[in-house]
């Protein structure tokens, strides 16, 4: 079986080409008091001593063990490790399993680049058709014999339950299912699960951890770019398993981050703690950003799917995945004909970036891209403050040109499809 290749296209690019690619942005203001907690700490200079491990930090760990406490994960500060940024943590895990991975198809974009970076085969599998973030369970056990019929050696399995690109959130059902498969098999599992705080229906959703389900065989990692800290301060924690097992995965991880030097800056460290305390500003705001975008992301969905394209209804993120197949044919008589193409067209027409599905793992001959409801917010910090405090975010002046313009753009291709098909 053959793994994910980014240099199919042969343009002379280095392993990594397709990644990663940035968390998408929340585009507001950052919340007053994590600002205070990072000045209060930028003045802290010292280093930590020769030897010290990473991923150590008291204050953050504990703050780390309460948060995921909270969230029906009993934690030990003893396995817990932090990073600037979760593709790090991924990168440390996958160095300390070995063997291959396994990723949903799609899958986050900053997921496929780490094993690449070390070397190591990564194969795509597809998802059911209820969400993204997980692979179908029958696909997976399938792709499993057949790699290990090739010699290959696949240890590390990759899911999120909130999922970036496809704004889905997998039933637990459907969980459950990949689950026991992925157990049968011996695998690792890697939960992603930097989007569970941004769900858009919180009291309508259920979402469980696959670590409630196999807690010894699952490492859960958090993005606090997710819904707590601007992506520009980079910090992210991991919850290793309990367990003989658990505790060697933690302490070869460690080792990774100390050889890789792969601390957090002191002051994100503070306001990473200040933010997974949760005191009730920020979880007030948090819970006002996700409102936010929930209504953009349904607004965008309606525009999209109104015009023709396919897309999953979003359940949680700032974004959805938006499939333009029915649009072939009318792109094709604009020079579009993959995912590359698509991407460059429509970050030409809407202004912003548009990445499309092949930095997500997706084929590149299909016609899919990411959108991000943050690019509706306006270009100022008052204009996204406002959206924030507005009541009808739908009727500022930035949300509405932004919608006007997609309106737009996926309009002119809709007719054009509609003038390309044959007659009934």
């Amino acid at each position: 079986m053959r793994p994910v290749d980014p240099e199919d296209r042969g343009e002379g690019r280095g392993p990594v080409r397709y990644g990663p690619s940035a968390l998408p942005d929340e585009g507001l203001p950052v919340l007053p008091e994590l600002s205070a907690a990072l000045t209060a700490a930028a003045g802290r200079t010292r280093r930590a001593p020769a030897g010290a491990v990473l991923g150590a930090d008291p204050a953050l760990r504990d703050a780390a063990c309460g948060y995921w406490r909270r969230r029906g994960l009993p934690s030990s500060p003893g396995r817990v490790a932090a990073a600037p940024g979760a593709p790090m943590l991924l990168l440390a895990v996958a160095a300390a399993l070995g063997g291959d991975v396994l990723v949903p198809r799609p899958c986050a974009a900053w997921w496929l680049p780490s094993a690449r970076l070390l070397g190591r085969p990564a194969f795509t599998v597809p998802t059911p058709a209820e969400c993204g973030g997980v692979p179908d369970p029958y696909a997976l056990l399938e792709t499993v014999r057949r790699v290990r019929a090739e010699g290959g050696d696949p240890r590390l399995l990759m899911v999120s339950v909130a999922d970036d690109p496809t704004g889905t959130v997998a039933p637990p059902e459907v969980l459950h299912e990949t689950v026991e498969a992925a157990a049968g098999e011996g695998l690792h599992l890697l939960s992603d699960e930097t989007w569970r705080d941004t769900v858009h229906a919180p009291h309508e959703t259920v979402v469980v951890s696959p670590a409630e389900m196999l807690p010894e065989r699952v490492t859960v990692v958090t993005d606090l770019a997710g819904a707590y800290l601007p992506a520009g301060w980079p910090a992210a924690i991991a919850r290793f398993p309990a367990g003989a097992a658990g505790g060697v995965l933690h302490a070869r991880v460690l080792d990774v981050l100390t050889a890789l030097d792969a601390r957090i800056a002191d002051p994100v460290a503070a306001a990473a703690v200040r933010a997974l305390d949760e005191p009730d500003p920020v979880t007030a705001r948090v819970a006002a950003a996700v409102r936010l975008h929930a209504r953009l992301a349904r607004a965008v969905h309606a525009v999209v799917t109104g015009a023709g394209a396919l897309a999953r209804p979003p359940r949680a993120g700032r974004h959805l995945y938006a499939d333009l197949g029915p649009f072939r044919a009318a792109l094709a008589t604009r020079g579009v004909s993959d995912a590359q193409e698509l991407e460059d067209f429509l970050g030409a027409r809407l202004g912003v970036p548009v990445p499309g599905g092949h930095r997500f793992g997706d084929d590149l001959g299909a016609l899919r891209v990411r959108l991000s409801t943050a690019d509706l917010l306006g270009g100022t910090d008052q204009e996204r403050a406002e959206a924030l405090r507005c009541p009808q975010p739908l009727e500022l002046p930035p949300v509405r040109r932004a919608l006007i313009s997609l309106r737009s753009v996926f309009g002119d291709l809709r007719d054009d499809a509609q003038r390309w098909e044959p007659p009934r």
